[in-house]
């Protein structure tokens, strides 16, 4: 397995320091607050590890992001058992720091049933084989690339990323509220479900609030930019595995009031919905 997958699979297995806590750690890459995606991951694998039952499987969650995350201190895990059903069970996770809650969200895990089935269709948009990917696309603009962030944007990353629409993100045009990206880890995943889910759960943070940035043209490292996730949904419908391309159809239906909100799904390439995705997040441009 390439090592940067690796260390993101060891970044999600969190240690278990007491029967309902467990301690999280972050990657040193000099970042100035945690990544939202790596809490949301880290969230539900330790929910995830308080369900005994491996037949079930988490099927929504909903976060809100209260606090920065320190990059230099762990992350504790709090999770109440809230309610072990019949066909459901429900956690509630506290992620703190110093003290402090950063992050809170719940989960509601369920046994696999058989029902009633209907989907959208996949947006039709070129394969990943014919979009440039995310290391491509940076390699092609390197020169505008701020000196800060050159050393992050330029490591080799566990996901590779397709945009379907390239675009510098770092001097970015006004281009529609759409967006649509494939995404596959770099190398094999394991076949544990619940791994698949956490690690999307980490992806789906990823470009979700640019797409509300888009018809602005504002890139995410303006100093005068202020940009973060608020919180965040997400619904799993299907088993998947994140080692095989997924399409990232994002769309964002309206930012006013300091915030943007943006929706996404996740397909196969043979075109079944998997997963559904919502957040709101800050978005303040401050005067020079």
């Amino acid at each position: 397995m390439r090592q940067e997958l690796r260390d993101l699979l060891d970044l999600l297995n969190l240690e278990q320091i007491e029967f309902n806590l467990f301690r999280g750690v972050s990657p040193s890459e000099g970042w100035q607050r945690v990544y939202g995606g790596q809490v949301l991951g880290q969230a539900l694998m330790a929910a995830s590890r308080t369900v005994a039952d491996p037949t079930r499987t988490a099927h929504s969650l909903h976060g809100y992001f209260l606090r920065p995350g320190d990059t230099t201190i762990p992350i504790v895990y709090s999770v109440d058992r809230i309610r072990d059903g019949k066909s459901f069970t429900t956690r509630r996770v506290v992620a703190l720091q110093k003290g402090q809650a950063i992050f809170n969200m719940a989960v509601s895990f369920q046994v696999a049933e058989v029902g009633l089935e209907h989907q959208f269709d996949m947006p039709a948009v070129k394969s990943p084989e014919d979009c440039q990917s995310f290391a491509e696309l940076r390699a092609r603009y390197a020169a505008d690339i701020p000196e800060d962030y050159k050393a992050s944007a330029t490591r080799p990353q566990p996901i590779d990323m397709r945009f379907a629409e390239p675009f510098n993100e770092f001097k970015p045009e006004k281009m529609d509220p759409y967006q649509h990206c494939w995404i596959k880890t770099v190398d094999e995943m394991p076949a544990d479900v619940r791994l698949n889910q956490c690690l999307l759960a980490y992806a789906s943070d990823m470009t979700l609030i640019d797409t509300a940035a888009r018809p602005h043209g504002v890139a995410w490292t303006d100093q005068h930019f202020q940009v973060a996730s608020l919180d965040h949904a997400m619904w799993f419908h299907r088993p998947f595995r994140t080692d095989a391309w997924l399409l990232y159809a994002q769309d964002s239906p309206f930012a006013g009031g300091g915030r943007g909100l943006s929706r996404g799904s996740f397909y196969t390439q043979a075109g079944q919905l998997i997963a559904s995705v919502a957040q709101e997040g800050l978005m303040r441009l401050h005067e020079p």
